[in-house]
């Protein structure tokens, strides 16, 4: 479909995925195919990379408790689980949603077109004789699946070679999760050299990363204090960005806390955490739609500079000095592309990477520009991608309720354990006895110096002792509206308690409900 400018129209697309399918086979892949794309940077992406659940990787130093933590999240051993002090998981293990449990070998996943790791074959045998997929029926699988990896190593187990790139490992998994989670223990806070070099590769999904300071309930408050200092500063080190990672601090398995003076903080943590991961399955639509584009802005610059380095070559005498001398410039050739074409110095690959892969490939076999693969990117870019997530929003508005259940998911979800039941305004949910009328006779004697008439104050009086709390008018005028339950625009005693109880709780630190809870209805309004 053309417009009469001349300009395509946007593709139509069915669903997000089978759009971004359509996308990278007819726009991208091509781009990518022409100039080597996949040789230098990522392997091709398949249909099982746009239809697989959000997966979540787990990264650590051994012992840190990765694998008891996906325990801890399903609620059920996993088949291959070994959990112990030492380096016991020596696997990259996949655990996924099956009908049937059981193990299925790394060599035997590559060959499987439903599962998206058929370009791993790649890493070659050493790697997959340490993959294994555990399969097996539980309810948190049936939304996200779960990736475990070996534990870094540190001291002298690191300078032992794994037999595979193990940082490449991590990031051609961190270019297809939806979270990374890095756990730490608050015991072994030393950042190895194996570990850094991991964080590094991770550098480009900082976005996607997340830290899980494990195991604080072995260690007092003011330990834990100068811990979180001392992670937050080796982490900065490491990551170089400004912005800070979010750190989960707390103790992710079912065994009673060794200290439990922060028992409060772990459990707000543990919710926070657990509502990061629920939110995954709604906007793995839109990861995938990010990736993409991450991916074309990467195609389309690798694009540049191979055609760039096929037209400095010469046709017949000196390839191969010539080839050394473009590869020592690399930075330069950089540096024109940047101005040229107006692009962001962050879309470039890594020099150093590029220098080191250019070193091995015949630039004979490369091709120079070609104006229609880049022009099909960019339109993909500028028209598609819009279309594609106007889409994205009304998938997940059809879906609003898609989120992890099961597991760990359900035990906080309702009854006295959820997170802040029976506290703020929570608190008396679960009494006979209207829970204001402890402290009603204290708000009586204020409020029958404010003169009520008709056994009233109004808007006026009431305000003058409500802003004795030093609390905004924007607070103030919420508290009024929940208070003012007969919305006559007057505060009768049961009120007017009602109203110093609300302030109470948001100067307790906690948040004011939209609605007034049932249990907070004064007595004789409850007919109302």
């Amino acid at each position: 479909m053309f417009k009469r400018d001349g300009k395509k129209d946007p593709e139509l697309f069915q669903n997000v995925s089978e759009g971004l399918k359509k996308l990278y086979r007819t726009k991208l892949f091509p781009l990518e195919d022409t100039y080597r794309f996949h040789d230098f940077h990522s392997p091709a992406l398949e249909d099982a990379d746009f239809d697989n659940k959000p997966m979540v990787l787990l990264v650590g130093q051994y012992s840190t408790g990765k694998t008891t933590f996906i325990r801890h999240l399903m609620e059920q051993d996993f088949p291959g689980m070994r959990i112990g002090p030492e380096p016991t998981t020596d696997s990259f293990i996949a655990v996924m949603h099956g009908e049937q449990e059981g193990l299925i070998p790394g060599n035997a996943l590559v060959v499987d077109p439903k599962k998206p790791f058929r370009k791993l074959n790649a890493f070659g045998n050493a790697f997959l004789n340490r993959f294994v997929c555990a399969q097996m029926p539980n309810a948190v699988l049936e939304s996200i699946s779960i990736i475990d990896t070996p534990g870094i190593l540190s001291g002298e187990k690191q300078r032992l070679s794994r037999g595979y790139d193990f940082a490449a490992v991590l990031e051609w998994f961190a270019e297809r999760v939806d979270r990374i989670i890095l756990l730490f223990d608050a015991h072994k806070l030393d950042i190895s050299d194996e570990f850094s070099e991991v964080i590094r590769a991770l550098k480009n999904h900082e976005d996607k990363m997340r830290v899980v300071l494990n195991k604080a309930d072995q260690i007092g408050t003011q330990q834990l204090m100068r811990v979180y200092g001392a992670l937050m500063w080796s982490l900065g080190k490491i990551v170089g960005t400004p912005e800070v990672i979010r750190v989960y601090i707390g103790s992710f398995w079912a065994q009673p806390l060794l200290v439990p003076d922060n028992r409060k903080l772990f459990e707000a943590e543990e919710q926070d955490l657990f509502k990061d991961i629920q939110g995954l399955p709604r906007n793995a639509a839109l990861r995938k739609l990010n990736d993409l584009i991450k991916r074309a802005r990467l195609a389309k610059v690798h694009a540049y500079i191979i055609s760039s380095l096929k037209k400095e070559m010469p046709n017949m005498f000196g390839k191969d000095n010539k080839k050394k001398e473009l590869i020592a410039n690399l930075g330069e050739i950089y540096t024109r592309i940047e101005k040229e074409h107006q692009i962001s110095p962050g879309d470039f690959p890594k020099l150093a990477k590029m220098q080191e892969i250019l070193a091995n490939q015949d630039f004979s076999k490369f091709q120079v520009v070609k104006p229609k693969l880049l022009e099909a990117v960019e339109d993909m870019l500028a028209n598609d991608i819009a279309k594609l997530m106007t889409l994205v929003r009304q998938e997940e508005a059809a879906m609003p309720s898609q989120s992890v259940q099961g597991g760990a998911f359900e035990g906080t979800m309702n009854g006295p354990f959820g997170h802040g039941y029976g506290e703020g305004a929570g608190e008396g949910i679960d009494e006979l006895e209207w829970v204001v009328a402890r402290d009603k006779p204290t708000y009586d004697e204020i409020f029958y110096t404010l003169s009520p008439v008709n056994g009233k104050v109004s808007g006026a009086m009431a305000k003058k002792e409500m802003v004795k709390s030093k609390l905004p008018n924007t607070v103030l005028g919420k508290i009024w509206k929940l208070a003012d339950v007969d919305k006559d625009g007057f505060l009768d005693d049961e009120e007017f308690s009602l109203a110093n109880h609300l302030i109470k709780v948001k100067l307790e630190g906690h948040e004011l409900p939209t609605d007034l809870p049932e249990h907070l209805i004064p007595p004789s309004k409850r007919g109302l």
